[in-house]
């Protein structure tokens, strides 16, 4: 008889009151945290495959387009003239670990839009020394994609970037700021080469920031954690009294 009371009186689950208050706090969060990154990496899947559809549909031109704004890594085809006195560099693009800058110019359509248009990276190894940036002369025919809306940066001021000098050095692309600084009226949107060419400078364009596995994966460590945490509770719920 006293064993079996013993026996019922150890296998009671009978957890503190801080126990449940901290279990049923950090529970949902870590199953939310889980729950939300798998949507992200659905969504980093979704975004990969309109970036692979659309790189197999035909390229646009302006013309084509017309005031329509293109879908996000819609293929381009450009035919104008870079403008050399409107250039600007792009600052902290690494590649292999090297420091460099990405080339942001303003481009001119045969039908007389303004386009801002990035041509690649290069690298920056002394910072005491602008890189050269050498403009291909006379009508191109450009093959490019639409970038997605970035976030603001750096406002460049009102320093104008002179043929003669080097470019201006900015942070982050943000097309308004870059509007005003150089009174051409840009499209609302950019785009950068995909083809190698005069114009191209090094276009190992690096992938998407963070990969929906990678996603994935952080979902699997929320939703271990939540297993843990729960497995923790059971057993103290469990400990002999």
């Amino acid at each position: 008889m006293l064993l079996s009371e013993t026996v019922e009186r150890r296998r009671r689950f009978a957890p503190g009151w801080l126990l449940w208050v901290f279990t049923l706090s950090l529970l949902p969060l870590l199953l939310g945290l889980g729950t939300w990154q798998l949507q992200r990496a659905e969504q980093k899947q979704q975004l990969q495959a309109d970036i692979d559809a659309l790189a197999q549909a035909p390229a646009k031109t302006l013309t084509q387009l017309g005031t329509q704004t293109p879908a996000d890594w819609q293929p381009l085809s450009l035919q104008g003239r870079l403008d050399p006195q409107h250039i600007w560099l792009l600052d902290n693009r690494t590649r292999n670990g090297q420091a460099g800058v990405e080339v942001l110019q303003a481009f001119q359509s045969d039908r007389g839009d303004w386009l801002l248009l990035n041509r690649g990276w290069l690298p920056w190894p002394d910072r005491r020394q602008p890189p050269s940036v050498s403009t291909p002369p006379g009508r191109l025919q450009l093959q490019a994609e639409k970038l997605p809306a970035s976030s603001a940066g750096w406002r460049p001021g009102r320093r104008a970037c002179e043929a003669d000098q080097p470019g201006c050095v900015v942070a982050q692309l943000d097309l308004g700021a870059l509007r005003a600084q150089s009174a051409l009226p840009l499209l609302d949107w950019s785009a950068r080469l995909t083809n190698a060419g005069s114009a191209a400078l090094t276009l190992d364009w690096p992938a998407l920031p963070m990969s929906a596995s990678r996603h994935t994966g952080y979902a699997v460590q929320w939703f271990s954690l939540a297993a843990a945490l729960l497995a923790l509770f059971l057993w103290a719920g469990f400990r002999p009294q």
